[in-house]
């Protein structure tokens, strides 16, 4: 049922079993890709299963007979949202909503594959470094799985509400005096030194199943969509869901491919900032600030892959400042009843702007990711927002802050 599965280097394309635990090329240091042979399978013979991520199992590189470690997730809502097409200035605009997933976040896709195969390779213990929305849900499934889970995030940098489900789940949590990239080079030398099995992006399972969001969408909107734009923060997800568009058009499913638009926060642009100097290598950003804590990320791991993802795809990139995101974040809130988190707006910010700059035709269709629930960030929300009026339980004092906002 499960197809075949190697790895190969992105750069010098040499290639590795399926059992070996690599996260990176030994030849020559460069990002690991797995390579499948999918099975022969239709739209109509994969509907007959429930729309959630295992719904595409001759897509999903698994050992037959493995555990399957799952919480249903996959099958997230894709909102067509009319009221935000006119305020972006697109033809439509839909909104595939990540926040659904079990634990409120995108992550939850590649963790049932990675730990899956955390699970199958033996492994004991799983680890990650993460600015909130990785700890979550690795805790959750490596709770699932029965599997120690190791959490290294970067002091004051990561939001409550993502914290919270971390120490929750049972993760054994250690902050660390830095940022993102400091906490991921820490967890990534102490994965290889201790044997504990790492599931950051950089493994390249785990964003097997990141990439069924493209399968999804193709299912619930009937055809591929012109524009996919995605908030890139360590840019694994960009590339995952390009891959799996690729991988259907490979394979006779779609005919046609989509561009892909990545889009990134002000602060914290190194990919965007590469791609507007048509530069080779990527120079981080030392220390990048952002509302938007999940893409809050200075030194991305996977920026070749996004980069590549874009350049492919023909597609599209921007940086968007934490002004438009929280714009963005509220009128998805007020106009279609969405609740997404900073990071998760920043696609929606970025189809108006590109529209607003000529860069995207006014005409276009364009699925925005939105990748987190609003309840990830509630501090952000308070700020944002403010705190609710406080009167005395009296009905004139209620009346009178009512009365100016009832229209007869």
């Amino acid at each position: 049922m499960f197809p075949k599965s190697r790895l190969r280097c992105i750069d010098c394309g040499k290639e590795y079993g399926k059992d070996e635990v690599l996260y990176v090329c030994p030849t020559c240091g460069s990002l690991l890709e797995v390579v499948i042979e999918p099975l022969k399978v239709s739209l109509k013979q994969m509907a007959r299963r429930p729309l959630k991520v295992w719904r595409y199992v001759e897509f999903l590189p698994v050992d037959e007979g493995a555990e399957i470690i799952s919480l249903n997730e996959g099958g997230t809502p894709l909102y067509s949202c009319n009221k935000l097409a006119r305020w972006a200035g697109v033809g439509s605009l839909y909104i595939k909503y990540e926040g659904a997933n079990p634990t409120g976040s995108f992550k939850d896709r590649g963790m049932t594959l990675g730990v899956t195969k955390a699970k199958s390779l033996g492994s004991k213990a799983v680890a990650c470094a993460s600015t909130g929305n990785t700890s979550a849900s690795l805790s959750a499934y490596a709770a699932r799985a029965g599997l120690t889970c190791y959490v290294i995030l970067p002091s004051g940098k990561v939001a409550m509400g993502k914290l919270a489900q971390a120490m929750m789940h049972g993760a054994r949590v250690i902050s660390v005096k830095g940022n993102f990239d400091d906490a991921l080079k820490l967890v990534m030398d102490v994965s290889l030194k201790m044997g504990i099995y790492l599931l950051n992006s950089v493994n390249p399972w785990r964003l097997e199943g990141q990439k069924t969001l493209a399968f999804e969408v193709v299912d619930q909107l009937g055809h591929v969509p012109e524009i996919v734009a995605v908030p890139m923060g360590n840019c694994g997800n960009i590339s995952a869901i390009w891959k799996g568009f690729k991988e259907f058009e490979g394979s006779g499913i779609t005919e046609v491919l989509p561009r892909m638009y990545g889009v990134q926060a002000e602060g914290a642009s190194p990919v965007v900032n590469m791609l507007r100097r048509n530069a080779d290598r990527l120079e981080p950003v030392t220390n990048p600030e952002t509302v938007a804590t999940a893409i809050r990320i200075g030194n991305p791991v996977n920026w070749p892959k996004a980069v590549r993802a874009i350049r492919e795809s023909r597609g599209l990139f921007e940086a968007v400042s934490d002004e438009e995101i929280v714009e963005a974040q509220r009128l998805i809130a007020a106009l279609e009843g969405i609740g997404v988190e900073p990071a998760s707006a920043a696609s929606v910010a970025g189809v108006r702007k590109a529209t607003a700059s000529g860069m995207m035709d006014r005409r276009s269709e364009v699925v925005c990711v939105c990748t987190g629930h609003l309840l990830k960030d509630p501090e952000e929300v308070i700020g944002v927002c403010g705190r609710p009026l406080e009167v005395s339980p009296d009905l004139r004092a209620v009346s009178e802050l009512l009365a100016p906002q009832i229209r007869m």
